[in-house]
């Protein structure tokens, strides 16, 4: 046991806004990963390093949903054809597929701060390349290049909101992840607000500019980020000391945690009994080997069963709600709004706030067990007939968000981040994320033309997803929230940790 743990000290800051008191040495990775597991802090960076984080997030969520409400005034500009208007629509999320699996791999080879900065980038030049795109080619392709930055920006916000938060207690490293949770809400909401307020503003002359203006905007909050970037953005302390450097390890405790972070004159004669793996492309066959095989199996279908599932009902939200309701456009917006609102926002929140007493294994399947019978509900009433039955189908929509917000739309990233040390969490989160992606593509690809076929039948197939989390869930009983699993770059595995797994 290092001399770390039993001389752990948060230092006070001195008048030079430097760290003051003992120093405290650091002989190993290992000991600069429990310091950030004990999170015992004083100064706000590393808080502010995960709002930063997911602000890429809060970009992620507005890019992909942004063109909700603008395909059919881009299909009209153009003269777009059906295939015209699905190369559109469907070019970010291969861009995204292909972004996770390469950001991934880059997350853990060159570090996670130089890959985020870098994805800043890719959301600003794309985002004003697609508000003064001339022609639908154009536009797909500046879709395709935001794609990529989102694709890359999630394995890189999942390992900051992982490597700067604490281990145990109200805002775990559990909690933070679920974050991200309300976070995509808000940004979808922020663009549902954004359409609302334009529709009002533009003249009748002047709606064309409307999806334009809508895409330009991602640009502001991506600019906003760079512009702070050197103030408060660091590495992650964690992953440098797996890279050997110890020192920029103590820099980086100092400056975000106030931790008079010291190398010890010994530092590294003591080697650990598992040196942390280096990035190689390799290591994603390592996700499918050992004690991760079955993680990343029950990460995998969380994911790709949530992401299919919500991406069928509240991406088709507009759609439904306006075969349900027969209102205007404004009726369907701020119907939209309002169930993201009150109900996957509002169960993001809780879901935060309850993970770290509850767990991710207990509150997934809790939204799973809502979203079943939600999606049984909406089958069995089918087209409403009267007020009565329209009123009990937007309730069980509502069911269907908060149980996504309180489940699996949360959890699904705690699964895919916490289930892999440092060393591997980037591959982890991009092989994730690129299964994800897939799978929203599918989705979105096949509600619409099974909707057709099936009307309101399609709720049952859609069904078919939460059950397939069920199962998954009751068959894998894996528990992240609280656990170590960092340590395992450090130490030869256990058999403690195979049962954990």
């Amino acid at each position: 046991m290092s001399q770390l743990l039993t001389n752990a000290h948060v230092a006070t800051l001195d008048a030079d806004n430097a760290p003051a008191g003992d120093a405290l040495f650091i002989n190993s990775a290992a000991d600069v990963s429990r310091l950030v597991n004990a999170g015992s802090q004083q100064r706000n960076h590393a808080g502010i390093i995960i709002g930063i984080a997911l602000g890429g997030v809060f970009l992620d969520a507005y890019d992909l949903g942004a063109l909700a409400f603008g395909i059919k005034d881009i299909t009209r500009e153009f003269h777009l054809t059906p295939a015209g208007a699905g190369m559109v629509a469907s070019a970010i999320t291969f861009g995204a597929i292909v972004g996770a699996f390469f950001g991934g791999y880059l997350t853990d080879k060159i570090g996670r701060y130089r890959v985020f900065m870098a994805d800043m980038f890719f959301f600003v030049i794309a985002a004003l390349a697609c508000a003064f795109a001339p022609n639908e080619w154009v536009l797909a392709g500046a879709r395709f290049v935001m794609g990529l930055g989102v694709g890359i920006d999630l394995p890189v916000a999942m390992a900051f909101l992982a490597e700067f938060s604490r281990l145990r207690g109200r805002g775990n490293k559990a909690a933070s992840i679920a974050m991200w949770c309300p976070t995509w809400y808000a940004a979808i909401s922020v663009s549902y607000l954004l359409v609302l307020v334009l529709y009002g503003v533009l003249p009748a002359g002047y709606t064309d500019w409307l999806w334009r203006l809508i895409l330009g905007f991602g640009a502001v909050p991506a600019l906003f980020i760079i512009a702070i970037r050197s103030r408060y953005m660091s590495e992650s302390p964690v992953w440098a000391a797996n890279q050997g450097d110890l020192a920029g390890a103590a820099r980086i405790l100092r400056r975000s945690y106030g931790i008079n972070a010291q190398v010890a004159a010994n530092a590294g004669r003591h080697a650990p009994a598992a040196p942390a793996r280096r990035a190689s492309f390799s290591n994603y066959g390592q996700l499918l080997k050992g004690i991760y095989l079955k993680r990343t199996v029950l990460a995998t279908i969380i994911a790709v069963a949530s992401s299919f599932a919500y991406n069928a009902v509240a991406f088709g939200l507009p759609v439904i709600i306006s075969s349900f309701l027969a209102q205007s456009m404004l009726t369907t917006i701020l119907a939209s709004l309002a169930l993201n609102l009150l109900f996957a926002f509002v169960g993001g929140l809780i879901a935060v706030r309850w993970v770290p007493r509850f767990g991710a294994w207990n509150m997934t399947v809790l939204g799973y067990a809502f979203q079943l019978a939600a999606l049984v509900g909406l089958g069995l009433i089918g087209r409403p007939a009267d007020g009565l039955h329209a009123g009990l189908a937007i309730g069980m929509l509502a069911l269907f968000l908060f149980g996504q917000g309180i489940g699996p739309g949360s959890h699904s990233m705690t699964f895919a981040s916490l289930s892999y040390p440092t060393s591997l969490r980037g591959v982890g989160v991009g092989f994730n994320q690129t299964l994800m992606r897939a799978s929203s593509t599918v989705s979105l690809f096949l509600f619409p033309v099974l909707a057709a076929l099936l009307n309101t039948g399609v709720f049952w197939v859609i069904a078919i997803a939460p059950l397939a989390g069920l199962a998954a869930l009751l068959t894998i009983r894996w528990e992240p929230s609280g656990y170590d699993v960092d340590a395992e770059d450090f130490a030869a595995v256990t058999a403690s940790s195979s049962v954990r797994s």
